[in-house]
């Protein structure tokens, strides 16, 4: 399978807090007198990952923990990575942080192929903080993106992690940029959020992506709100992947069946559901062409998120495929065939693997 949308994991042992953390959701701390090992997520760890840590099915929280910490950090990775059975993983890199491993060695550890997915936020905030003029904003972020293009698979916004912002979907003036790039690099370590030079952002790796073939990866809750940009960015042809959107996941495979150039992946609700995980790749596969689903994982920072993902991914398409066959709704040579498409096919031929 090609993994086209992870982060890197972690390179050292986090104590026992620091674990529950990265394979929560939120990424908070669980509530006073519990665990997040009390997840679906938890009890997926403790069941399937123990075993390839040389435990036995279901040991307890401090049982897996302490055997993670005596196997070491760069064990563990090695170990479920490879495990997860992927052949290439894309790495979104950015923010950067020194505890993370990059593309290289996630591909090294998992012995996997491994290309990075640039962000773009995290190149607007570089381009932000080297006390450019407010006129020549706009021409050094459009520089450094296609340099950082250049030895990229695809790029990556998080702009509609929380909501999309505005509704005006178009390409804001020179005028418009300039005087808001003034405000922006007044403080260039806040957040990006003033929606000309979002809009601003996009369209330049819009452009930049059209120029290189590579797609745009859109984190989002909302998949609705994004119409009006994923409809303005058609004629440019330059493929749009909708990652992170359950619970909305519906929402996403409904505009995957009408714009030819959108594609979806179930992402890191696959692991974080765990058992219950067949559901929500059984309501894609209710309407997203199966020429535009794809298989990623959305891991970050826990290898086990990696391996679930996968382990989950191909337990429940082949259950779903399964009944499909046995309804004589498909033939075997279909369901062989949809499998190969999601798991890698799709992927390769969208980021020209």
């Amino acid at each position: 399978m090609v993994d086209q949308h992870c982060h890197g994991v972690r390179r050292d042992d986090p104590p026992r807090s620091g674990f529950e953390q990265l394979v929560a959701e939120g990424g908070a701390p669980a509530p006073p007198g519990t665990t997040h090992f009390d997840t679906p997520a938890g009890a997926a760890i403790r069941r399937w990952c123990a075993p390839v840590l040389g435990l036995e099915p279901h040991a307890s929280a401090a049982v897996y923990l302490s055997r993670r910490t005596e196997l070491g950090a760069a064990e563990v990775n090695r170990r479920l990575l490879r495990g997860a059975g992927v052949s290439a993983f894309l790495v979104d890199t950015g923010p950067e942080a020194p505890d993370l491993l990059g593309p290289a060695e996630m591909g090294r550890l998992g012995g996997a192929v491994a290309d990075e997915i640039v962000r773009l936020e995290q190149v607007e905030r570089d381009v932000a903080e080297a006390g450019l003029p407010a006129v020549d904003y706009a021409g050094a972020l459009r520089d450094e993106l296609a340099a950082r293009a250049a030895r990229a698979a695809g790029l990556k916004t998080v702009a509609a992690h929380r909501r999309w912002p505005g509704s005006d979907p178009s390409r804001p003036s020179r005028g418009s940029v300039i005087a808001a790039a003034g405000r922006r690099l007044a403080d260039p370590k806040a957040r990006l959020a003033d929606p000309v030079l979002v809009r601003h952002l996009l369209w330049a790796a819009a452009d930049v992506a059209r120029e290189r073939s590579l797609p745009i990866q859109i984190h989002t809750a909302d998949p609705a709100g994004l119409t009006g940009f994923v409809l303005a960015l058609a004629p440019l042809g330059v493929p749009v992947v909708l990652v992170h959107c359950y619970p909305c996941h519906r929402e996403a495979a409904y505009l995957a069946s009408v714009f030819p150039h959108v594609y979806v992946d179930a992402g890191l609700a696959v692991a974080l559901t765990g058992a219950g995980s067949a559901h929500i790749l059984r309501e894609l596969l209710e309407l997203a062409p199966f020429h535009k689903q794809m298989y990623g994982s959305g891991c970050h920072g826990a290898a086990e998120l990696c391996y679930l993902a996968a382990l989950y991914h191909r337990r429940g398409l082949a259950r779903l495929l399964a009944g499909r066959i046995a309804e004589g709704e498909w033939s075997v040579s279909d369901a062989a065939r949809i499998a190969h498409m999601i798991g890698s096919a799709n992927a390769r031929r969208v980021y020209r693997l």
